[in-house]
């Protein structure tokens, strides 16, 4: 696999990803010469039509974000049955590893992450694109600090698939809203529950609900309440605490109403604990005292705990009983079923799934089931490659007299073909590129941009849709003239000539620098930034810095005058 080149154009080098739903591989561009991530979805779900089309349809939609904290997707297709994505290659490592090796984290790093990622949620949430699937696996850190969302469109595309299908998948319960967890309607309400979880986990170390299986995880996101974090790490500043608590209530109407909400609590946060310093926790002696206090009120209301859990294991008893009961019945059958199945009681049997085979595949199938293959017409078909059986009589399924006879119909391949992406290609090459993909280069519109002068900057269709072969795609190219635009990076914490240095690299300038008294940032160190870090700005532009002069030192006292004692007395 590692060999196989996709499209005559995608190159894939290794494999870099092994998931639930998809194989992710680096790979290489060879038209645009650049290393890039492609992500195949896994054979199972290449037969499922419905998912496939909404794969394809929520991908393309996914494509169109574009943002500094999510996985670019540059290309969508399909080659014979294999459907992938070609993303932005990241050179980093997930926010789970993070958390195995770091976690608990820092509040203040926590705060960073969890920003970042909002900041994702509200441009896809803004474009009606909803996650469905936030957890540390789907959120990438680069090298630099800068952190990526991936799988836009793949979690919409599984929709409630995540609880039935294999369980590489299953670790996404974890992170499960309650209204996931239900099948219900889920909204951008659902994503912020997510992302909350993924921040108790950061703060913690721990998922707030685990279990023996996905069921009981869900089940436990439906009915129980949340520890708080607190009690596990009792560093985590309260104020942080109640933004989780509020972020991963039961009911949606009780969590944040958008992603901006959330992203200025954690504003706030941020910028209280930065003046505040160590006063926003808890002292030992405080902590030391409520410990004690509880291990008293823990005596008191022993013996009520205890008759609680003789209460709750006898209902549990009960109910397993009744489970039991219910499961036995339906193995019993099940194996009615599955003898029928097999055809112990019928002259007939279910017909095998011959779709996407060759015709000598195909009848090695049957025969191995007892059936006989017969080749009927050749028609178009856009979901299976030319060649490939694309429909056959009887269905697959459909009980079907033994050693009896599958007509099966061969494809032609589509009417209809998938448009190639050309955006970053220049405008001389894309004439030919189209031409060899069976389309035609239609209007040329040029548009102020910082891109090389020729670039293409966006075409119509979009890459990836359906479209008549010999049909025109118009493109839109770069004039050269634009301001090219530069990603402000953090410096606040860091020396002031490290913040030059990273300000400088970044393709903007040292502005007007400021100093002021901080209890809590050693001098020299940069305590405010003008502009946000990870925003956009022109490069070249100016970035004012505030840098730490220390604690402010304590007033001179006054000088006792001649002639008067400690109390004010003559002498």
């Amino acid at each position: 696999m590692a060999s196989r080149i996709l499209s005559g154009r995608y190159e894939l080098l290794e494999k870099i990803g092994d998931g639930g739903m998809a194989v992710v591989y680096k790979g290489k561009d060879r038209l645009l010469n650049r290393f890039i991530a492609v992500k195949i979805l896994r054979p199972e779900f290449t037969k499922d039509a419905t998912f496939v089309e909404n794969f394809k349809r929520e991908s393309q939609a996914a494509a169109g974000l574009s943002h500094p904290n999510i996985v670019g997707v540059y290309d969508v297709g399909r080659e014979g049955n294999i459907n992938y994505i070609v993303m932005e290659l990241i050179e980093g490592d997930t926010l789970n590893k993070i958390i195995e090796r770091e976690a608990p984290m820092d509040y203040r790093k926590v705060i960073d992450i969890s920003k970042q990622v909002a900041s994702a949620l509200r441009v896809a949430h803004k474009n009606k694109i909803i996650h469905r699937d936030v957890k540390p696996h789907n959120i990438m850190i680069t090298n630099d600090g800068v952190v990526k969302l991936a799988d836009f469109g793949i979690a919409r595309a599984v929709n409630d698939a995540t609880l039935s299908t294999g369980s590489k998948i299953v670790g996404s319960v974890h992170y499960f809203s309650p209204e996931q967890a239900r099948g219900n309607y889920v909204d951008e309400r659902s994503d912020i529950y997510s992302l909350g979880i993924v921040m108790y986990e950061m703060l913690t170390g721990k998922v707030p609900f685990d279990g023996d299986n996905p069921v009981t995880v869900a089940l436990k996101h439906i009915n129980e309440e949340i520890t708080p974090p607190r009690e596990l790490e009792p560093g985590i500043p309260p104020a942080l605490e109640r933004c989780v608590m509020k972020a991963t209530s039961k009911f949606q109407t009780n969590r944040y109403a958008n992603a901006d909400e959330l992203i200025q609590e954690l504003d706030n946060i941020k910028f209280v604990s930065s003046v505040a310093g160590d006063s926003i926790f808890e002292s030992s002696e405080v902590v030391e005292k409520r410990n004690k206090r509880r291990e008293e009120l823990e005596k008191d209301i022993n013996e009520a705990v205890e008759a609680r859990e003789r209460r709750k294991k006898k209902k549990t008893r009960k109910v397993i009983a009744i489970v039991a009961a219910i499961f036995i019945l339906l193995c019993a059958a099940g194996g009615g079923y599955a003898a029928w199945k097999m055809g112990m009681f019928s002259d007939t049997k279910a017909a095998p799934d011959l779709l996407d085979m060759t015709l000598e595949e195909a009848t090695a199938k049957a025969a191995e089931d007892g059936f006989k293959v017969k080749e009927g017409k050749a028609v178009y078909s856009s979901d299976y490659a030319e060649g490939r059986i694309c429909l056959q009589d009887p269905e697959p399924g459909v009980e079907t007299p033994k050693e009896g006879t599958i007509t099966v119909h061969l494809s032609k391949g589509s009417k209809e073909g998938l448009v190639p992406n050309v955006v970053g290609m220049k405008e001389e090459d894309v004439a030919a590129f189209l031409e060899s993909h069976g389309y035609v280069l239609g209007n040329v519109k040029t548009e102020t941009s910082p891109e090389d002068k020729g670039t293409v900057l966006e075409q119509t269709p979009v890459a990836g849709s359906t479209l008549d072969k010999e049909s025109k795609v118009d493109i839109v190219v770069s004039d050269g003239k634009g301001t090219e635009k530069g990603i402000v990076p953090s410096v606040t914490r860091m020396s002031l000539e490290d913040a030059k240095k990273a300000i400088q690299s970044a393709g903007f300038t040292v502005g007007n620098i400021s100093y002021d008294w901080d209890e809590s940032i050693g001098k020299g160190y940069v305590i405010y930034q003008q502009y946000q870090a990870n925003s956009q700005l022109d490069k070249g532009t100016a970035i004012d810095l505030q840098v730490s002069s220390g604690p402010e030192p304590a007033p001179t006292p006054a000088p006792t005058p001649e002639g008067e004692d400690a109390a004010g007395g003559e002498g």
